[in-house]
């Protein structure tokens, strides 16, 4: 189990100096140049400076090897600079990169059929935009056009983005201070199974009757004007929370019965993350508009919003509007071609439903041996172990999540702790689909060796 990276060979004297040779003034002005000039813009800084990325591997410009388990911001679903997208930005840049938002390209028109054929009907329309937040506040605008309502519904523990419709739709974070969010949003609980609200005489989660609950509160503060429910089908930043089989179906009854549209959100579950080409697949459900992300750039800025010919139509005739800078783009576009050849010819929801069963089964072992481990879950290659002081009580402790992040990422390891009020620090995995075994291996060791050094400082 390698506590560190093996120091960079020896350079020939005639080479320039390696970066571990000129990285202490170097870094010294990094830090001092992004502290008084960058914006902070959520949690510190991650005291790495890093100089490049390759695969499953981030390197910092002091030649340390980082294994990174988030792919990027949950996003580079083929690791860093993957050939095939190397290539594709290198031909595409030189010949078409920016258009007027009103023209159209090859690469945009085959990237909307191309998803189509990738889902179930009537998903076939597909407004390619750059970022998760903006395909949910598009998605929304859409929703309350089409309905002729206002009201949106979303988890407690969601996250949809930072645009304002996006953000009035986010409850796990950054709501306060900012002044009045859109009206109308709504909050309903997430059904968490490890920490159920609402139990059967067994103990387990009564999903049915918290969802019933839930609806409950929302009609009786209801205007009458509920357009959508905007949902995660894996609840990411809210912990890796996953509904249980059934509760989609049941959500999507729920909607239907007040003619509002169900929106599902896939920036991070998209594109064979969980093991299927979409999370919603288990559950058998088809949303009114899927929002795509993340994953669909492989870590470059590329979206989309995905609906049926019919709410596109309705949408058409009430003048929607959402004309950006950068909807359309071919660059973009071209990079999400290449993601989807990659996804389809190197079947990557089978390697992401394999290797999801390998990681699995390393952190139930690591929690057979660490009794500050609470729970497992997740699905594929997106998974989430939560931490708890005591199992019995799963009284949780931020500082000790902290301490094990902190110790994985001097260890070589990167990983991601989302800590709300309410929950143990759960680590949010989601390694590059493309990742080996032993590269899961390596991950698995250095968590175990973190876990085990931070239960010993209790």
């Amino acid at each position: 189990m390698p506590a560190s990276t093996p120091a960079a060979t020896a350079q020939p004297s005639s080479a320039p100096p390696s970066p571990a040779a000129t990285a202490s003034p170097s870094t010294d002005s990094f830090w001092t140049d992004a502290e008084k000039h960058l914006v902070r813009y959520g949690p510190e800084f991650t005291r790495e400076v890093i100089d490049r990325a390759a695969g499953s591997f981030v390197h910092t410009a002091d030649g340390r090897k980082i294994l990174d388990f988030t792919s990027g911001q949950m996003s580079a679903i083929l690791g860093h600079s993957h050939p095939e997208i190397v290539a594709t930005v290198q031909r595409q840049i030189a010949s078409l990169d920016h258009l007027f938002s009103g023209m159209l390209s090859r690469p945009v028109v085959d990237l909307a059929r191309r998803l189509s054929d990738t889902l179930p009907a009537p998903l076939d329309k597909a407004l390619l935009l750059t970022t998760g937040a903006e395909s949910n506040e598009a998605a929304i605008r859409m929703a309350k056009l089409v309905t002729g309502k206002h009201e949106i519904v979303s988890f407690a523990r969601s996250w949809h983005g930072m645009t304002q419709a996006a953000a009035s739709a986010t409850y796990s974070a950054g709501r306060k201070g900012y002044g009045p969010s859109a009206p109308g949003n709504f909050a309903i609980p997430a059904p968490n199974a490890y920490r159920p609200d609402f139990t059967a005489a067994d103990g387990s989660l009564d999903w049915e009757r918290q969802l019933d609950f839930a609806f409950d509160l929302i009609d009786a503060q209801s205007t009458g004007s509920l357009a959508a429910c905007l949902v995660e089908p894996i609840l990411s930043s809210g912990g890796i929370i996953e509904p249980p089989v059934g509760y989609m179906a049941a959500l999507q009854a729920k909607c239907r019965e007040r003619g509002m549209l169900l929106i599902l959100d896939e920036a991070q579950t998209g594109l064979c993350r969980t093991g299927t080409w979409y999370a919603f697949e288990r559950d058998g459900v088809v949303p009114d508009i899927l929002t795509l992300s993340k994953t669909l750039g492989a870590g470059l800025p590329l979206a989309a919003v995905i609906t049926s010919a019919e709410i596109e139509q309705r949408a058409y005739e009430r003048g929607f509007l959402f004309f950006t800078t950068h909807v359309s783009d071919p660059l973009v576009a071209a990079v999400g071609n290449t993601v989807l050849d990659v996804l389809s010819a190197d079947k990557l929801d089978e390697r992401a439903r394999s290797l999801g069963v390998f990681l699995r089964d390393g952190l139930t072992d690591i929690a057979a041996r660490h009794e500050v481990v609470g729970d497992i879950r997740g699905r594929g290659l997106l998974a989430g172990l939560e931490l708890v002081v005591d199992r019995e009580t799963k009284r949780s402790s931020s500082e000790l999540g902290a301490r094990v992040t902190r110790r994985c990422l001097e260890l070589g390891l990167h990983m991601n702790i989302v800590q709300l009020p309410g929950m143990g620090g759960v680590l949010r995995m989601a390694p590059p689909l493309t990742a080996t075994e032993d590269e899961l291996s390596l991950g698995l060791t250095i968590l175990d060796q973190a876990i085990a050094e931070a239960e010993a400082a209790r």
